[in-house]
């Protein structure tokens, strides 16, 4: 899959071809936009070829008009992916140098987004009701709050590459409460409903003195 910024080559391969065929290239960006790159010609029309800039992520139509001998119409969809990023563009608890000494390993290449997205399950699902220092920003000014708050989301990370993203996963809590910390997953018969978090996070959180940061969150009832 291509990046954004990447050139490529497009390639027609015509059959039959005579010195009658030709070949016109027309690139429809996603935005919808248009191109027609300049295209030439090899071995007698049998082969078309044309420079692609991809410049903006999402899908893209390369359609492909061939007149004369071997008279027809291709059309490709190529989809295209975002420059990945190695810093964060968004909100994040962590770099991926913090996340790299969590895994004690290198980071998966999709570190910055995985990041940003456990932050974003931290700041939604455990720290609406927190109370802590915090920066113009939003970001905590305490470095013992900071430091768990990145231990959180690493571990957060790790457990996303043990089980996936998308994956829920049948909880061992039910039930538990850690300091100011209550968490509830399942509901009645000892039944375990799925957990979304990992257990190093709570930890993590449940770990900070009160002075410094206080919470309670109830979550349950799946």
């Amino acid at each position: 899959m291509p990046d954004v910024g990447d050139v490529v080559t497009a390639r027609l391969a015509v059959a039959p071809a005579d010195n009658t065929t030709s070949a016109t290239l027309v690139v429809t960006r996603p935005d919808g936009s248009t191109d027609t790159p300049v295209v030439t010609s090899e071995d007698d029309g049998a082969v078309w070829t044309g420079p692609v800039v991809y410049t903006l992520a999402g899908l893209w139509r390369l359609s492909w008009t061939v007149t004369g001998t071997g008279a027809s119409v291709e059309h490709e969809v190529v989809s295209v992916a975002p420059a990945p990023a190695v810093t964060a563009t968004g909100r994040s608890y962590a770099t991926t140098t913090q996340l790299a000494s969590a895994l004690r390993e290198a980071p998966p290449l999709d570190a910055v987004a995985l990041l940003e997205r456990a932050t974003q399950l931290l700041d939604t699902d455990f720290l609406v009701a927190a109370m802590y220092d915090v920066d113009d920003g939003g970001m905590p000014t305490d470095p013992v709050v900071a430091a768990a708050f990145a231990d959180a989301v690493c571990a957060q990370v790790e457990f996303w590459g043990e089980v996936g993203v998308e994956t829920d996963v049948s909880g061992p809590l039910q039930g538990v409460t850690l300091g100011s910390l209550s968490l509830q997953f399942g509901a009645g018969d000892n039944r375990s409903g799925p957990s979304y978090y990992a257990p190093k996070l709570v930890r993590a959180l449940a770990s900070l003195p009160a002075d410094r940061f206080r919470m309670t969150v109830v979550t349950g009832g799946w």
